[in-house]
């Protein structure tokens, strides 16, 4: 297990450097020349070559590629990422620590949405298979799988907020703030792992060692938790630990359309103000959030499965 852990990191460490040269890389690209950028930013009237000319040299960008790539590596080993050419008072680092602990809120209640409703909707959609209540929540989760997430929202706001006036339409502040954002992000993943879990229940419930269960007599409510539950949970331990970062990353459109002030309305606000460090700054971190996160439930998935570690 200690030589796998090993094995596991050592791959990491490649993957790592490769998504800090492609955030580096496709920044690069951009067609707009980030000196002028910042000249429009800063109000000056008249952008001459000169002035454009002077500001690429304050910010490096008269540096070969590899030059300025190795020096932006390490200062962000040092957890400098620059400052926000939008406010140039706030550094990249300070932008997302403000907005970072409201988007983990978001992110952090939708998972509870998560597992509180898919689990015990997709083990009983695989109890009573074909069975009505299987059929509807078969048809709710193609529904909600192929509706985007904006309209989602929009549709909850329309009922939930200005029809029944039960929750506030946007901002933050309460956990009544919260729930509506919570709900639209968690609706796509509670549809997959219910469909998740209920596949993969059927699919032990054809196993031999369910049916040995059965000829010792055991109880069928202790067959179906100990056993088929337990042992389709396993292949969901993985799918769960990429969820975690598409919770903290994907929640771009919903935070915007409820004006939650996190990590995905920064961006947004981030693309239409042309703030490149800031973009860059958050597609390092999501790509580091998704390396992590998998890493660790490798890890996790493979200490929970002892058939994982055969040959160990």
């Amino acid at each position: 297990m200690k030589a796998y852990i090993i094995k596991r990191i050592l791959v990491t460490i490649p993957l790592l450097f490769g998504i800090t040269l492609l955030s580096f890389f496709f920044i690069n690209l951009i067609p707009s020349d980030p000196a002028e950028v910042v000249l429009r930013v800063q109000q000056i009237p008249i952008i001459s070559e000169e002035a454009v000319e002077q500001m690429r040299e304050e910010l490096g960008l008269n540096e070969p590629f590899f030059i300025r790539y190795f020096r932006w590596i390490l200062d962000f080993l040092r957890l400098d990422l620059g400052v926000s050419y939008t406010n140039p008072s706030r550094t990249v680092v300070g932008e997302i620590a403000r907005c970072l602990p409201a988007t983990l809120q978001l992110a952090f209640l939708s998972l509870i949405f998560v597992i509180v409703l898919s689990l015990p909707i997709g083990f009983f959609s695989a109890v009573y298979k074909d069975s009505l209540f299987d059929r509807i929540i078969r048809f709710s989760v193609f529904a909600t799988t192929a509706m985007p997430a904006y309209w989602i929202g929009l549709l909850l706001i329309w009922l939930i907020s200005i029809k029944l006036d039960i929750l506030p339409t946007s901002g933050n502040g309460t956990l009544a703030h919260a729930i509506l954002p919570s709900v639209t992000i968690s609706i796509t993943y509670i549809s997959t792992y219910i469909r998740l879990i209920r596949n993969n229940m059927l699919e032990n419930m054809k196993e031999d060692y369910v049916l040995y269960a059965n000829a010792r007599g055991l109880k069928h409510r202790v067959i179906l938790v100990r056993h088929i539950l337990k042992n389709s949970l396993q292949s969901c331990i993985t799918a769960i630990g990429m969820s975690i970062p598409q919770l903290i990353s994907g929640t771009i459109v919903v935070e915007n359309v409820f004006a939650w002030p996190g990590i995905g309305r920064l961006c947004i606000a981030s693309i239409f103000n042309r703030d490149y460090p800031v973009i860059q700054a958050y597609i390092l971190m999501t790509g580091i959030l998704f390396v992590f996160f998998n890493l660790i439930f490798d890890i996790i998935q493979r200490l929970a499965d002892p058939r994982l570690r055969i040959g160990d």
